[in-house]
This record gives C-alpha cells, sequence and structure tokens, in this order.
C-alpha cells in the first residue's frame, strides 16, 4: 500500500500533467487564431511535446483560416441600390433660337456593385426615345422623326457606364457608351451625390455631346439650333441591403 506522502506525490504530478496539457492546448489555439487572422508564428517546444493534440488543432486551423475569411466576405455582400423613378428625371437642354428643353417620361436606370468599392459600379440607363417631351407636339414630332431621334428605327436611348473615378468627396466622373439613333460613342457623366453613407441619397449630373457626331445633322424651320446637347441626369436611388459604399473623404 502506498505511503500518504506516496499518494500526495501522484496527486501533485497528475496535477501538473493535467496544468502542462491545458497550457498546451491554450497555445496552439492562440496558435490558431493568429493563422486565421493571417500571421505566422513558430511552435513552441511544449506543444511539440503532444504532437497528437497539435495536429488535430493545426487541421482545424487550416480549415478555419480558408473558411472564415471568405465567409466573412460572403456576409458582408455589395451594396444593392433601387432607382425611384417617382422622384427622379432625365431632361435635356439645347441652345436654340426658341426655347428647346424637354424631358423623357419613359425611363429605367440601375446602379449596381460587385463590391463596397465605388469602382466597381455600374450605371445603367434606358431611355424611350418616343416618350420625348418638350411641352410642344410639333417639337416633339420633329425629334421623333428620322433627322433626329428615329424612333421608329431606334426606339431606345441608352447609357451604360465603363469606368467610374471619384474626383472628390462627392463628385464622379464616369465614362460610359452612349447610344443613340443606332450611334454608339463614348461619353463622359459629370456627377455629384448627395446623402452618401445614409442609405438614401441622390446622384445628379451632365453629359454633353455633339449631335452631328450621331447623324442629327438638320435642324428645324425657322429655328437655329446648336450642335451641343446637354442630358442632366437627376436620380434618387435608396439602399435595400448590402454595406454602404466605401467613398473616398
Amino acid at each position: 500500500m502506498k505511503s500518504r506522502a506516496d499518494l500526495k506525490g501522484a496527486g501533485k504530478k497528475a496535477l501538473d500533467k493535467a496544468a502542462e496539457r491545458i497550457v498546451a492546448r491554450s497555445k496552439v489555439l492562440s496558435l490558431c487564431l493568429e493563422t486565421v487572422s493571417g500571421n505566422c508564428h513558430l511552435v513552441s517546444a511544449s506543444i511539440v511535446s503532444y504532437p497528437w493534440e497539435f495536429m488535430r488543432l493545426a487541421v482545424f486551423c487550416l480549415v478555419a483560416s480558408v473558411v472564415l475569411p471568405s465567409l466573412s466576405r460572403a456576409q458582408g455582400g455589395a451594396p444593392v441600390f433601387v432607382i425611384t423613378p417617382e422622384d427622379s428625371k432625365i431632361t435635356f437642354y439645347v441652345k436654340a433660337s426658341v426655347s428647346l428643353v424637354g424631358a423623357f417620361d419613359k425611363w429605367n436606370a440601375a446602379l449596381t456593385f460587385t463590391s463596397p468599392d465605388v469602382t466597381t459600379g455600374v450605371l445603367d440607363i434606358k431611355i424611350e426615345a418616343d416618350s420625348v417631351d418638350t411641352g410642344s407636339g410639333m417639337k416633339n414630332g420633329k425629334l421623333k422623326g428620322k433627322d433626329f431621334f428615329d424612333v421608329k428605327q431606334n426606339p431606345l436611348i441608352t447609357f451604360r457606364s465603363t469606368k467610374i473615378v471619384q474626383t472628390g468627396p462627392d463628385t464622379f466622373e464616369i465614362d460610359g457608351d452612349f447610344s443613340i439613333r443606332g450611334v454608339t460613342k463614348p461619353e463622359k457623366l459629370s456627377l455629384k451625390v448627395t446623402g452618401a453613407g445614409t442609405g438614401s441619397g441622390a446622384i445628379k449630373g451632365t453629359m454633353a455631346f455633339d449631335r452631328k457626331d450621331y447623324g442629327m445633322n438638320k435642324g428645324i424651320p425657322f429655328v437655329t439650333i446648336a450642335d451641343r446637347v446637354e442630358v442632366t441626369v437627376d436620380l434618387t436611388g435608396k439602399r435595400v441591403s448590402g454595406p454602404p459604399v466605401e467613398l473616398k473623404q
């Protein structure tokens, strides 16, 4: 029979052994967390003394380092915006000897992102050319005809962005492909954003183009018309899901 002193010594050794295992596991767990966060460190001698414990937790670390970052990215997602047509409008202006301004009553616009990075955004605008309204039936008819919009052959006027560059805290230059009466050319839309970071706001800007570049070479009888056409986009929208767009301050 073991003496009380022997039992006491054995108990102390067992406690010391258990304490060593706890320390080893805590170090491995710490190493695992550091690995997941992207840091690499040497394994201490006390961890090596328990190879099977380390191997088991090391496998967990490897899986976690691959899975957790991707889960984090998936949960973050991309901002999703909806344009509200009732609060938005698309208008145009041409300098002329008589008033030549108007709007389009039917159009659709979408602003999409693949990540919170503002440069991944795409602005896509589709206008029904036949919906032009200048307040004058004569002017509307002339603009819809073959000399201008030629709506029967080319029912849509479109703009699709190809590049977004932030030029100031709330200003942007948007390069895109502009199409009217069957001709497509690169144009630039200058925008200003209000309400950034609030979940809702407005984007307003102007694109100017030369009508003769798109085959609109004729005029309106008894009316002098400039070649420069200014299109103003005034869109209101709200973020319905996803994180805010990341803007430079």
